[in-house]
């Protein structure tokens, strides 16, 4: 039995408290996404697919982790239409369930594309931290009435937990973008100290400017420099 495998008779915090020892272990966002979007079909009742609605600063929501091509095909309907309740879990804050997509009129656009999908059921959790929207956890069934009040209940808690362990890869996945980042922008002020007899601030001060002058951020201009460093 795995850490995670608790057994028809644990308790919810029990597998809540196994599930979080198991994302906090993830060595990255990419895992910790397939491993928060596997437990959830594993541990909410009524779920047959599952998903993740992720929100990134200055790109639109998009679909990450699904664990089947019909969860990318819903939710593509309702990026294009705008309408849905993954999209609505994150707009509104709240959770969001629907019982048949077939008599559901809250997203008239949205949900005959839905519909022709077979899938009937949907629930919608707001994945945040503090006041920082991360995206939605979204689950999905073909039957109709998958999910009731105790499994809203459930996938509450569930949702906590995952939020954690997403904004916790997020942040160490930027620490190490940024360590990465700082070495490469030093090893591009060596290379111009070097080639063109500058100190320091005159080796960083032209990596602006070169940053500034080709539209680049600066770590992919020392990237480059770097890169290119043994060319004439």
């Amino acid at each position: 039995m795995t850490e995670t495998d608790q057994g028809p008779g644990a308790s919810l915090s029990a597998v809540l408290g196994a599930i979080a020892r198991t994302l906090q272990a993830e060595p990255d966002v990419d895992a910790t996404l397939a491993a928060i979007v596997a437990a959830a079909v594993d541990h909410i009742d009524g779920a047959e697919y599952a998903g993740i609605s992720l929100v990134e600063r200055g790109h639109p929501i998009r679909t990450v982790a699904p664990t089947a091509e019909v969860v990318a095909t819903i939710d593509a309907a309702q990026y294009r239409t705008g309408q849905g309740p993954c999209l609505d879990a994150i707009a509104e804050h709240h959770v969001y369930r629907t019982g048949d997509l077939t008599a559901e009129d809250r997203w008239p656009a949205f949900t005959p594309a839905a519909a022709d999908t077979g899938i009937r059921s949907m629930l919608a959790y707001r994945l945040f931290v503090t006041d920082t929207t991360l995206g939605s956890l979204n689950l999905y069934s073909h039957a109709r009435d998958a999910f009731d009040d105790r499994t809203d209940e459930d996938g509450r808690l569930f949702a906590t937990h995952a939020a954690i362990a997403l904004a916790g890869a997020q942040a160490e996945a930027q620490l190490h973008a940024a360590i990465g980042n700082r070495g490469m922008i030093g090893m591009a002020k060596g290379i111009l100290m070097q080639r063109h007899d500058l100190d320091p601030a005159q080796a960083f001060r032209m990596l602006v400017e070169s940053s500034q002058h080709t539209n680049m951020k600066l770590h992919q201009v020392a990237a480059w420099l770097v890169e290119h460093r043994r060319e004439p």
